[in-house]
Formats: structure tokens, C-alpha cells, sequence
């Protein structure tokens, strides 16, 4: 398989410490046919051994907890938005998640041929380019390609660069993304690798919510999870992973989010969704206007996440919940608080993945602020930040099915997929955001191909027809208000390559 890893294997072998159990049995073996006087003169070289042996156990189980937490996924491009300055824009150009291949799997390696990649002793350094093809309901003008018609428009989605480092006990990861007009950092952290197989990590890592780093998705685009900044979500902080019999385990603090990086918005270039500042406010009747610099940044949060896994029965299963709760520092705005909580499950019956999530989460903020409303706060990523509602339900679905193509020497598998997710918001004059996706995924080689059908309501990144920047209450279908409440379709093909 050449797929980036998710949390857990689906229908690929599981990645298990077996070679020192085989060895650990054929030296028992081996001892079950030596007289008793042999063994008694060779009892201490046998101690010996069996002491390596579980030296070699416990490292295997190290690199095992390490492969199931997926710290080599990729992700999200939702490009191509600029922050509303001044009086708010129409956006044409609204790009949205990339995901890199997930498959909820457990590989070990990212979709690319490892002869291609450079290694410098421990270092090993690869990368990724990707390309969209896109037509939907978008506006636009003129005769030639573009999103909205006339046979759809081509446009470079990323160029990336990873670094990992794997010496010891020592291990790390670095990422860094390129897009058009902004670039970041998505990931820098260093680890370190218990006897015991526990691992602890520092800097810029994953959030530990919900049943994999993706969330229940496997597609493009992600579910409404991601936009809402609770899964795929890198913040700078510490994080402790173990694995205990069933139980697989994950504390973190996080001091502040990942931070902005190079782009024109006030706070929001950068990779996974946090609440931000920007330079605009809303007025009484709902119009977007300039303003100073306002909104919040996140601080001192906490995550813990436990997740149950049921093995050896007919349809394997992990059971999860997970907590979060921080602090938000205001600008032009009181301080205030965030708590989320996550159930999930996955289930594997064949090559079949079911994948369910629920989640409840709330910004407690004040109303006096720039926006003038505790419903609504500013988020962002990718450059681009807009209100989202500060308090929602999340059920998020994904059934996938893998097909192995041995017959097919080009092409290492298929995963066709079908995801539904929805922000059930309690705001009484706010539309739910609701997002249905099918698709389908080729891996071959270092290659991985997205083909995505998406049909949404309140979702920045499908399409934008009807949408009218200038008023968050009548105009835009988002994840706040969704005050046009219109449903948009987005045709969408993603070509990556990964060396």
C-alpha cells in the first residue's frame, strides 16, 4: 500500500511486533529439546537472551504506537480566499481541503516509491505537488475555462516539502506548504520513545480529537469537522501517546495554536482552522465592515482522548471519546473560553469501513464585541477568515469500501466512498451547514487521485452562486448564519504526487 497512515489499519495487515515473538518461540523451542543439564549450565545466556528479546519487543511496540497516531498525513488545501479588508468582496475563487490519501489505515509510508526520496542518515526529505481540476457553481465571465462552466478550469493546488527524522529514540517531523500567495508551517515537531513504547512529542503536532487525524473522512474534502477546526488540527504544544492492552491513549497541551505565517490576512495563514483576528465587523443590520484588528487567539488547551479497540471479533471496532477545553484571548473583545466533546467509532467488516462521529462544541465569548453578537465568532485558515457559529452539534458519517486491483499492475487499489456531515447550530435564525460527498480514490505508486462529487449548503468551499459578501445575515452561505440557505454543487479531481 502507498497511502499516508490514518489512525487504524482497515483492510491492509495491521502492523504488529511479530518477529520477536517468532524468535522469542524458537528459543523456547530450541530450549524444549536440550537436556536438563545443558539448560541448567546455559540458563544465564537464555536469560540474556530473553532480556534482548524484550528489548526488541518494546521497540517494536514503539514504532507501532508511533505508526497508529499517522503523524506523516498531509492534508488541507482551502485555498485560494483572501481576508475581507474594507468593505466585504464577492469570493469567486474559494478552494477548499486536500486531503492527502488517509483511508483511516495504518501503512507506515505516504503514497510515493521511498527509492525517491533523499536521506541523510537519519534525515529523510520528500515532498508533494498537486493539481485541481474543478468545475461547479461558480460565478464567472468570459469564453474561456473557468470553475463555473465551460468545460471547468486547472489550477495548482500545492508544492510541499517534509522532513522526517528517525534516530534512536529520537524522532521527528517537519512540513512545510507553499500556495498561491501565502505559505506556512504545518508540522515541526520532535519525539521521543519510551522503553515502555510510549511516546512524547514537542511542537507543532496534531490535535488528538476524534477517531483519526482526518476525522471519519476519507475524502478531498474533509468533513464540516475540519472547518470548525476539530480534526486534522495543528497546534504548538506537548503531547503523550501510549497504548495500554486495548486502550490507546493521548494527552496534550497546547500553549497557542500553530500561528500565522506568511500571507495578507490579519492571522490566518495557516493550515487547520483556530479562532483568529481579523480587520472587519459587522454592523446592527448585518453589513461586513472594516475595522481594527479584533477576535481571538487560543490558549492553554487541553486534550485527552481514549479510544477502545476490539480486535480479535467478527467486525473489528475502536470506540473513542474525546475532550478538549482552552482559553481565547480577545482582541477589542473579553476573553473568553472553548470546550468540545467527540464519540466515535470505526468499524471494519471486510473491506468495508464505517466510520461515525458526534460532537458538541462552544465558544463562550461576550457580546461586546466588534460583531456585536456571542453567536458568531471569527475563524480562519488558508488566508481567508469569517464568522462561524459558536455553538453546534457536529454528526459527521463515512462508509468506504476498498477494492485491491492485483490484476491491474498500474494501480495499487480503488476507494470509493460516500460521507455525509452537518453543523446543527443553535442559532435561531441561523441554516444549518449540511455537506454530502461521493467519491472515489486511486493509489498507484507515488501517485494518489481524488475524484469528489460534493452537493453542500453553508459551506464556503462549494461553490459560491447567490453568495453576497457584503451582509453575513441575508448573503452567504457559511458556516455561521448560512443566510442564503442555497445549495451548490463542486465537481472536483486532485492529482497528487508524492516523492
Amino acid at each position: 500500500m502507498h497511502i499516508a497512515p490514518g489512525i487504524l489499519p482497515s483492510t491492509t495487515p495491521r502492523l504488529r511486533p511479530a518477529r520477536p515473538y517468532v524468535i522469542l518461540c524458537l528459543a523456547l523451542l530450541g530450549a524444549a529439546l536440550t537436556s536438563p543439564a545443558s539448560l541448567a549450565a546455559d540458563v544465564g545466556t537464555l536469560e540474556a537472551d530473553v532480556a534482548e528479546l524484550e528489548r526488541q519487543l518494546t521497540q517494536a511496540r514503539a514504532r507501532l504506537a508511533a505508526a497508529r497516531e499517522a503523524e506523516r498525513a498531509g492534508a488541507a488545501s482551502a485555498g485560494q480566499a483572501q481576508e475581507l479588508t474594507g468593505q466585504a468582496q464577492a469570493i469567486a475563487d474559494q478552494d477548499t481541503a486536500a486531503l492527502e490519501p488517509t483511508g483511516l489505515e495504518t501503512t507506515g509510508s505516504e503514497p510515493s516509491a521511498n527509492d525517491d526520496k533523499i536521506r541523510f542518515g537519519p534525515l529523510t526529505i520528500g515532498g508533494a505537488m498537486r493539481v485541481n481540476y474543478v468545475n461547479g457553481d461558480y460565478s464567472g465571465s468570459g469564453d474561456g475555462p473557468r470553475r463555473g462552466g465551460n468545460g471547468g478550469n486547472v489550477e495548482l493546488d500545492t508544492f510541499r516539502i517534509n522532513a522526517s527524522l528517525d534516530y534512536g529514540k529520537l524522532n521527528g517531523k517537519l512540513e512545510y506548504r507553499w500556495y498561491n500567495g501565502y505559505n506556512f508551517l504545518h508540522t515541526l515537531w520532535l519525539g521521543y520513545g519510551f522503553d515502555s513504547g510510549d511516546q512524547l512529542q514537542a511542537g507543532v503536532t496534531r490535535v488528538p480529537f476524534g477517531p483519526g487525524p482526518y476525522g471519519i473522512s476519507q475524502s478531498w474534502f474533509f468533513d464540516q469537522h475540519y472547518y470548525l477546526g476539530l480534526s486534522d488540527d495543528m497546534d504548538l504544544g506537548l503531547k503523550y501517546l501510549t497504548r495500554r492492552g486495548p486502550w490507546e491513549l493521548a494527552l496534550a497541551w497546547f500553549p497557542s495554536s500553530e500561528g500565522n505565517w506568511n500571507g495578507n490576512s490579519a492571522d490566518s495563514a495557516r493550515y487547520s482552522y483556530d479562532a483568529v483576528r481579523w480587520r472587519s465587523a459587522i454592523d446592527p443590520n448585518g453589513d461586513v465592515v472594516a475595522a481594527p484588528e479584533n477576535g481571538y487567539s487560543e490558549r492553554n488547551q487541553f486534550n485527552l482522548r481514549a479510544i477502545y479497540h476490539l480486535e480479535d471479533v467478527a467486525i473489528p471496532t475502536a470506540a473513542g471519546l474525546s475532550l478538549q477545553a482552552g482559553q481565547l484571548d480577545g482582541k477589542r473583545a473579553d476573553d473568553g473560553e472553548h470546550w468540545a466533546a467527540s464519540v466515535h467509532m470505526i468499524n471494519h467488516i471486510g473491506q468495508l469501513t464505517l466510520a461515525s462521529q458526534l460532537t458538541r462544541y462552544q465558544y463562550d465569548i461576550d457580546a461586546d464585541n466588534p460583531l456585536g453578537t456571542d453567536e458568531l465568532l471569527p475563524m480562519g485558515a488558508y488566508d481567508f477568515a469569517w464568522p462561524v457559529a459558536a455553538d453546534a452539534w457536529v454528526p459527521a458519517l463515512s462508509v468506504s469500501y476498498k477494492l485491491d486491483t492485483p490484476r491491474l499492475g498500474w494501480l495499487d487499489y480503488a476507494l470509493p466512498y460516500i460521507e455525509y456531515s452537518s453543523i446543527v447550530k443553535d442559532i435561531d435564525r441561523a441554516n444549518d451547514s449540511q455537506m454530502l460527498t461521493l467519491g472515489m480514490a486511486f493509489a498507484s505508486g507515488g501517485w494518489y487521485v481524488y475524484t469528489d462529487y460534493v452537493r453542500a449548503t453553508g459551506n464556503l468551499f462549494i461553490g459560491n452562486r447567490g453568495d453576497d459578501y457584503s451582509n453575513i445575515y441575508d448573503g452567504v452561505g457559511d458556516f455561521g448564519i448560512t443566510g442564503n440557505d442555497r445549495w451548490n454543487d463542486r465537481f472536483n479531481i486532485n492529482f497528487g504526487y508524492y516523492f
